[in-house]
């Protein structure tokens, strides 16, 4: 217990803590800034986008995408390229098309980004973990990942207004993008881990309506340097946006990192996108997705309905198309 000039030294010195965590605070958001400039972007004259597109049927369900890559990546950094970035979106079109869904390149563009940029932390540390009372779809509706106000800064400056800014995907190849996660320690105890992502997808399962909605579509990609990265890649990140699912398969529930064999959403070499309830529904849900048009006759894109729900992994958009499991935890049960 605090008696006396000892609490009253105790409380100043709170005050004084508080108020320089509010100053800190206030200059990281006035450095990290909301008004960036927008990038100046140009098509770039070495990709043949209408070569890529020319197996596009109209009347089939598509997914429009746009890639952009910074011309100013620091001297060293070789894990993204236009060649790769090229590479992984051919091979992702060649894993969707078993699943009936094309993938048709808008453009490719290059530009100058504020070089704040180039390396982001994807989101703000999480402030309550998941537990065993509860499955993890349901704890990411309850409590969502919120975007940093760097990252939202980010893709402010670099994504162009469009009217179809939410229903199309963009592939931003960026230097580095850290996410941080709560995992379990000891006893009961977490600690905040961060890990570089390959890629970063910004799934609605996780981020539901807090992000804006003309950025929902954003990946970011920033490792293309080895085979398999560029086969799977851009197919899982896709996954993740369009399916609406975290790394799962058929028997195998959401998990933040499982490798295994089979499924496209796993980590590995699996590139299958399973069908039906043994399949959860990740066929379904891809076809069912709000970023999936067909094109009439009339050349019109006629567009999936929309979430019902801000994107949730239960969304009243799927109706059945969903799975229920029990929550787990890494924790001791007797903590």
């Amino acid at each position: 217990m605090i008696k006396g000039r000892n609490l009253r030294s105790a409380a100043i010195v709170a005050l004084a803590l508080c108020s320089a965590g509010a100053a800190s605070a206030g200059e990281t958001d006035t450095e990290i800034g909301t008004g960036a400039a927008p990038v100046e972007w140009t098509a770039s004259g070495d990709v043949d986008v209408a070569a890529i597109n020319a197996d596009i049927i109209a009347g089939k369900p598509t997914v429009d995408v746009g890639i952009y890559i910074p011309s100013n990546f620091d001297p060293g950094f070789e894990k993204v390229t236009l060649p790769s970035m090229i590479e992984a979106f051919r091979a992702a079109k060649e894993i969707y098309a078993p699943a009936g869904v094309q993938l048709n390149l808008l453009f490719v563009k290059r530009g100058e980004i504020d070089e704040r940029f180039l390396a982001i932390q994807s989101n703000e540390i999480p402030r309550v973990p998941d537990t065993e009372y509860v499955n993890s779809y349901v704890a990411s509706k309850r409590h969502p990942s919120q975007m940093s106000d760097m990252a939202k800064a980010a893709f402010e400056s670099m994504i162009e207004p469009d009217a179809a800014n939410s229903r199309t995907v963009y592939l931003v190849a960026l230097q580095d993008v850290i996410f941080p996660f709560l995992e379990v320690a000891e006893g009961r105890n977490w600690t905040v881990k961060m890990v570089r992502t390959g890629g970063l997808s910004f799934p609605t399962y996780s981020y539901h309506d807090t992000i804006p909605e003309r950025l929902r579509g954003v990946i970011s990609i920033t490792n293309l340097s080895t085979p398999n990265r560029r086969r799977r890649t851009i197919a899982h990140e896709i996954g993740h946006k369009v399916m609406n699912v975290s790394h799962e398969y058929k028997t195998t529930n959401p998990a933040h990192e499982i490798y295994a064999k089979g499924g496209l959403m796993l980590y590995g070499e699996g590139e299958d996108i399973p069908s039906g309830e043994e399949g959860r529904w990740h066929l379904e849900r891809l076809l069912t997705s709000p970023f999936v048009y067909r094109m009439d006759k009339d050349g019109q894109k006629q567009w999936n309905a929309d979430y019902k729900e801000g994107g949730h992994y239960y969304d009243p958009l799927y109706g059945e198309k969903v799975v229920h499991f029990p929550g787990v935890s890494g924790m001791d049960p007797d903590w």
